[in-house]
């Protein structure tokens, strides 16, 4: 009976070693990956194409190169963390070959800088279609081998989709209002009217089973969905993943909600299909197509709303409405939110940029405003402006775009 023990414990701390060495190795495959590098120059040019328009809309930068990655490591760790144990937990086994397809869609999808091609059901959604339809298009070339990508498995595409997809709304949902982007465009009135960017750019790391390696089956039932073959080894993937959506007729926090609950819900019923596929594969290929109708359909219904809708940040008659706030000036110390009205300056009403600005400076560098928030009460502000703060105490409003007006 000890001899049995010993045995079994000799089993275990095999199968420990196993597992430790493919993770390692999982690790070090990251750093293989291009989507890890691409990741950083596509933060760079996005970065860099916003703090150009933020110059010409007013006259400074508002936030940071790397703005669109803040606030979701944390995100990413967890969301990736859990990925991995659905991934792992359950023995989906998928090929190297398919995820360098994968990596190239993201990076092609990516070159044009709008993150909301992105999205999982276009990154993956595309990589599912052409893994459907790769035998029979390389059938008719001879430049690559046509096994290349055999065995083909395709039903952890659909469930990483799903999974993914609600991670997409939940990164939505999570919108914070410093970590939204202002501008400026014409309305159909002919008017500068204010509007905000929710945007924003995550890398999930997950880890996925990869045919050939080390490990061996724990368990009868896993892996779930393999190839067939005896041994894994294990990836850790970088997964690129974006929202993008321009917003003028709500406020930008009640939009992200009433957009992220759909794309939530539509994840939920992708993921039901996916698990649904495994047991009847042409659930698998319903999952993708309702996935990326359902998504087009969601993008539609928020453009039309758009359309419709009045602008929220448009020009007032009694008071001046937030459209942004600049990250370390007064008015952030001061927690003046986005959205708010300033009535009043050093007592005087405003309702235009130049009445706030001379009021202002009226009374030296003291100053006192009441703010109407956005439950419609009345509060009181009052400070000091020292030497370096903004001169408009780093508050921003809708009007003609600084270039226009240098112009």
């Amino acid at each position: 009976m000890q001899g049995k023990n010993i045995d079994t414990a000799k089993e275990v701390i095999v199968m420990v070693e196993a597992w430790l060495v493919e993770l390692a190795k999982g690790v070090a495959k990251l750093l293989l990956n291009p989507l890890l590098y691409w990741f950083v120059i596509v933060l760079l040019l996005a970065g860099y194409r916003r703090v150009k328009r933020e110059r010409q809309n007013f006259g400074t930068k508002i936030f940071d190169v790397f703005s669109e990655w803040r606030s979701t490591w944390l995100f990413s760790l967890v969301t990736g963390f859990v990925i991995s144990v659905i991934m792992i937990g359950t023995g989906f086994v998928v090929s190297y070959p398919s995820l360098l397809l994968l990596s190239f869609i993201a990076i092609l999808f990516s070159i044009s800088g709008r993150f909301m091609f992105l999205s999982p059901v276009y990154t993956i959604g595309i990589s599912f279609v052409l893994l459907l339809f790769v035998p029979t298009l390389l059938e008719n070339q001879q430049w690559i081998r046509e096994d290349i990508f055999d065995p083909i498995n395709l039903a952890a595409f659909p469930l990483l989709l799903g999974v993914l997809l609600i991670a997409e709304g939940l990164l939505l949902k999570r919108t914070n209002m410093k970590d939204t982007f202002p501008g400026l465009s014409l309305s159909n009135r002919g008017v500068w009217v204010g509007e905000h960017h929710l945007k924003k750019l995550a890398m999930i790391p997950f880890f996925l089973l990869l045919p050939s390696g080390l490990i061996t089956p724990f368990a009868d039932f896993w892996p779930y969905v393999s190839f067939g073959e005896q041994s894994y080894s294990i990836i850790l993937f970088p997964f690129l993943l974006g929202v993008d959506y321009k917003v003028r007729g709500r406020y930008p926090k009640e939009a992200a909600n009433k957009i992220a609950v759909p794309i939530i819900l539509l994840g939920i019923g992708a993921a039901g299909l996916a698990v649904g596929g495994v047991f009847f594969s042409p659930l698998s290929l319903v999952a993708v197509v309702v996935t990326i109708f359902g998504k087009e359909y969601i993008n539609y219904r928020h453009r039309n709303s758009e359309r419709l809708r009045r602008c929220y940040f448009h020009p007032m008659n009694n008071g001046l409405k937030v459209l942004g706030v600049i990250p370390g000036t007064p008015a952030d110390r001061l927690d003046i939110k986005v959205g708010e009205n300033i009535m009043k300056v050093n007592g005087q009403k405003v309702n235009s940029i130049d009445s706030f600005y001379q009021s202002l400076q009226a009374s030296g560098a003291y100053f006192k405003l009441d703010i109407e928030d956005l439950n419609g009460e009345l509060r009181f502000v009052q400070g000091a402006l020292y030497q370096g703060d903004h001169h408009e105490l780093g508050l921003l409003f809708s009007d003609t775009p600084y270039r226009r007006k240098e112009a």
